[in-house]
């Protein structure tokens, strides 16, 4: 292959993914915008007969919608800052202290990430009745509040810093706690993004655990609340309604994506994920 056909052959590769990725997003959207008959007359059709916003205004009308909403955003920003705060210590410990047990810590952090969630879920959950937190919003952010690949991030982050920056602040009398909040955090601003958009994703688009643990409609977030919505009309479903609460469910993490792009790009380099 010649050097200029190599690049050619790339590009259009490249657009054709995109394109694949992007049209079932194009076709939820188009779908937000009609109506539910329009949608059972003519399921395939990429553009609405005769758009209208009447299914986003009946989603915020509907009672509990603003509840599930509140509570989605509750639950992830306490997922993502306690990840941010819990990771990041973790990650510094791993990578640049010394202490009895490093080894077996790290090695802790790689099992965690090869375990499923269907082999932990029961565990956890017997955990939550224990401490009573069942049908609560802490029950829900509880299990996600510290992310293995979240440490796994920082502390791989982590370990590309140079050692010798670290030991010239310890020269000049900084402690371990100021070098890690004036030093190390504020290079870690790639990590701390990665670490932002995969903890808000693993919050905010989770729907087994909540839908365990929360047993009221008052302790639904997002998703589940959306699926309870979904099925209030019985055997037929308002498809409209629900394309537009799939808009609103993907909306925040396209507008945080777009924020965080260059630092998570970074941080995946930084970090050698794939």
């Amino acid at each position: 292959m010649t050097g200029r056909l190599r690049p050619t052959v790339l590009y259009t590769a490249l657009i054709v993914l995109v394109i694949i990725t992007v049209l079932p997003f194009v076709w939820v959207i188009s779908g937000s915008l009609r109506t539910t008959g329009d949608i059972l007359a003519n399921p395939g059709a990429w553009l609405p007969t005769q758009a209208t916003f009447d299914n986003f205004v009946r989603l915020f009308s509907k009672n509990g919608f603003s509840t599930f909403l509140s509570n989605s955003i509750v639950v992830a920003v306490v997922i993502v800052i306690g990840n941010i705060i819990a990771a990041s210590m973790a990650g510094f410990a791993l990578a640049k202290l010394e202490f009895r047990g490093k080894r077996i810590a790290f090695a802790a952090v790689l099992i965690a990430l090869m375990v499923p969630f269907s082999a932990t879920f029961v565990p956890q959950f017997v955990v939550t009745v224990q401490l009573g937190l069942v049908d609560t919003l802490a029950g829900i952010a509880l299990p996600s509040l510290v992310l293995p690949i979240s440490i796994f991030i920082m502390r791989q982050f982590a370990a590309g810093i140079p050692d010798e920056l670290l030991e010239a602040a310890r020269i000049d009398g900084a402690s371990e706690i100021r070098i890690f909040f004036q030093i190390f955090l504020p290079l870690a601003g790639p990590a701390v993004a990665t670490v932002t958009i995969m903890s808000f994703l693993a919050s905010w688009n989770n729907f087994i655990w909540p839908l365990i643990v929360a047993q009221s409609a008052d302790s639904y977030t997002l998703p589940v609340g959306l699926a309870a919505m979904s099925q209030a009309a019985g055997n037929v479903k308002d498809y409209g309604l629900v394309l537009a609460g799939a808009v609103v469910v993907m909306l925040p993490v396209l507008v945080l994506f777009l924020f965080l792009q260059r630092y998570f790009v970074q941080g995946i380099v930084a970090t050698g994920l794939k």
